[in-house]
């Protein structure tokens, strides 16, 4: 099996891994609903886009920091950790701030409650920073030197670079001004 195929093979295989149940439990919703009409295309959720933007970030990782076919596998799985990792301590951050938020808009809301609240919030913050830590070092393992330099400054192109394409998505699906 070629590099770029073997490369492609594990790619597409997490991509499936990561799709299917979202799309069977679609289907199944689908199921239910009457058909769109005809020439109406369904957009994927934003936790689809996100995946597979997360697709495109592990090619262009493996190819901006030229990390060999021996060593993708580790970093493959690290960086879906690290990737992992963001996304649901940022889930549970969202919700501690929507809390948060419904309580300090409540006049009658219980001063305890809030300051719970804002406990939870520094405490997910400070965990946070750790298990992030953890995950950049495990993921520096698998890196030389000049590779973990490239991979951060790739993460902050990465991270322009999503900005962008929200930012051009939002404005596309603006109604025009008349």
């Amino acid at each position: 099996m070629s590099i770029n195929l073997k490369r492609f093979a594990i790619i597409a295989a997490l991509a499936l891994t990561v799709a299917a149940p979202a799309a069977a439990q679609r289907g199944r919703a689908r199921a239910q609903e009457p058909a769109p009409p005809a020439g109406d295309v369904p957009v994927g959720s934003p936790a689809e886009i996100q995946r597979m933007f997360d697709s495109y970030a592990l090619i262009q990782a493996q190819d901006q920091l030229k990390i060999s076919d021996d060593k993708f596998p580790q970093f493959l799985a690290r960086f879906k950790a690290l990737q992992d990792t963001r996304r649901r301590n940022m889930v549970e951050r969202l919700r501690n701030i929507q809390e948060l938020r419904r309580l300090s808009n409540d006049p009658q809301a219980d001063d305890t409650q809030m300051r719970d609240r804002l406990k939870a919030l520094a405490d997910l913050d400070a965990r946070t920073r750790i298990e992030l830590e953890k995950a950049y070092e495990s993921i520096n393992q698998v890196l030389d030197i000049r590779q973990q330099a490239k991979f951060r400054v790739f993460e902050e192109n990465m991270e322009r670079r999503k900005l962008e394409l929200v930012t051009r998505a939002r404005q596309a699906n603006r109604p025009p001004k008349l």
